[in-house]
């Protein structure tokens, strides 16, 4: 007997469904075929045993089962369930009258529990496409799939539920999620908050200028300044997540089973990734692609604290993603595309004893230390970083001040209503949202500037030997400064303030 169940495969962000073929006739034998991998191919066994110790048992005869589209490369154990269910209605151990309305997906136990998979949401998105009527899958990833509306989601813990929901008509407990009410309950409960740091005015003030704008942004410091505190209080000043984005980014951590009994992510994400990564970790990849930090953090800030301490080739292969706001990993049979949109902030000692730019400690790095420590950024990759800001220990009196500082909340209604200003600015453009994005053409039309502006830019690039290539990044800079106090034009305050934030192109840094 022929049985059609269906199952999905994700690459990229984006679900393909499966048609698994199950054929019963006479003979002895098991051939799984359709580009399994190792793990499916070991699924035999697996199912075989929760067969077994659910009452049920895989028949003694000649099973042909097929993966189709059969050139596609299957992969994982979350097939399990899947081939369970065809083996058991091709022979007729279970009715199969409703099977083909439903996608169903799990890996199996040896007990015939179900284990959570991953890339629930893309399956569940794409089985709404297709026109399934429902999802069935474990239940540790109902809630996620249920974020999609009209596809009816049931949750099992075990094979036998599945079993009895198509053989005896029992019913299975539907997940529902309401989409947007799971949006907007985390949407302003920030896990770090500004508040709570003392001290370092002018770091926050940069931090929200890099916030307003979508600048990537260095902080500059020795040991114990606040660098990594400062860093990780950045995304609860960023605008609030909108619906889609929020999809957008659930999809992605869906990929790599990070939704576990969670719904829709609601915050923006924040990564910080160990120096040791690799550059596969870092933009995505491996022999089968997944997705990497730089994806992880799509809509949300990538930390890399300790910049010099990267290997210089896994830094230079960001280069590409942060231009083009996605990364692209090509294999002989197929490529992926992973969205990659993220606001990079690195953190870095200004020399290899960390003490260079304290007046309170001596310098213990050789100039030829500090050189070579501080050449392992390349210009390149600075390239891509407009903001660098110097951070110095906060002093006692700081610290033991009983006062808090302006919350999180306020700073972040400056930086929406700053985006909101470059949204209109910018909605005659496809791909540009805030000035950040800029290319030189419109830096030109954006960001002009009066006679007195222009002298003032000329003179400090003269006078701190600053780099050509920090003269579009200060007009960015300035532009948004100018956004947060709603200023139509940039004067000379703004020029000034910019001019601050390139630390690393003076004479002395990078030579």
């Amino acid at each position: 007997m022929l049985t059609k169940v269906f199952g999905s495969a994700v690459f990229g962000v984006d679900a393909t469904t499966i048609v698994v073929e199950v054929n019963i006739d006479k003979g002895i034998g098991y051939h799984l075929v359709g580009l399994p991998d190792n793990a499916i191919k070991e699924s035999n066994y697996r199912i075989a045993a929760a067969l077994q110790n659910n009452g049920y048992k895989i028949p003694g005869k000649k099973i042909t089962i097929n993966m189709a589209p059969a050139d596609l490369r299957k992969e994982g154990s979350a097939y399990d369930l899947t081939l369970a269910t065809g083996i058991l209605a091709a022979s007729n151990q279970i009715k199969s009258e409703n099977i083909g309305d439903y996608l169903i997906m799990g890996e199996l136990s040896l007990d015939g529990s179900v284990q959570p998979i991953k890339g629930a949401l893309p399956i569940a998105i794409k089985a709404k496409e297709e026109g399934f009527k429902g999802f069935i899958l474990p239940l540790e990833n109902a809630k996620e799939a249920a974020i999609v509306s009209d596809l009816e989601v049931y949750g099992v813990e075990t094979i036998e539920q599945l079993i009895h929901f198509f053989d005896k008509g029992t019913p299975l407990e539907r997940t529902i999620v309401d989409t947007r009410k799971e949006f907007y309950k985390n949407l302003d409960f920030p896990e770090f908050d500004f508040a709570d740091v003392k001290g370092q005015e002018s770091i926050k003030r940069c931090m929200e200028i890099a916030a307003a704008g979508g600048h990537n942004i260095i902080l500059i410091g020795p040991p114990g300044a606040g660098k990594t505190m400062l860093a990780k209080r950045l995304p609860s000043i960023l605008p609030p997540m909108t619906l889609h984005e929020a999809l957008e980014t659930t999809k992605i951590h869906s990929v790599v089973g990070k939704i576990k009994n969670m719904g829709l992510l609601s915050q923006r994400p924040f990564r910080s990734p160990h120096h040791t990564i690799s550059s596969a970790a870092l933009v995505g990849g491996g022999s089968y692609p997944q997705p990497g930090e730089i994806s992880l953090s799509h809509n949300g800030v990538l930390f890399l604290d300790e910049l010099p301490e990267f290997e210089r080739r896994v830094l230079e292969v960001m280069r590409q993603p942060m231009e083009d706001r996605e990364v692209t990993i090509a294999r002989a049979r197929f490529a992926v595309t992973y969205p990659s949109s993220f606001m990079l902030v690195a953190s870095m000692n200004p020399s290899p004893g960390g003490y260079f730019n304290d007046p309170d400690a001596p310098v213990t790095s050789s100039p030829a230390e500090m050189q070579r420590y501080l050449s392992k950024i390349s210009g390149p990759l600075l390239d891509r970083i407009d903001i660098h800001i110097e951070v110095t220990p906060v002093p006692f009196e700081k610290l033991s001040e009983d006062r808090k500082g302006e919350s999180s909340k306020e700073i972040r209604k400056r930086v929406t209503a700053a985006r909101e200003l470059q949204t209109k600015r910018f909605e005659t453009f496809e791909n540009l949202h805030y000035n950040a994005q800029m290319n030189t053409k419109q830096i030109r039309e954006y960001c002009k500037l009066d006679d007195a502006s222009k002298s003032l830019l000329k003179n400090a690039m003269e006078r701190l030997n600053l780099s050509a290539r920090a003269y579009d990044r200060i007009l960015k800079v300035a532009r948004t400064i100018a956004d947060l106090e709603n200023a139509t034009a940039i004067n000379g305050t703004h020029i000034s303030e910019a001019i601050q934030y390139r630390s690393l192109d003076r004479e002395g840094w990078l030579g």
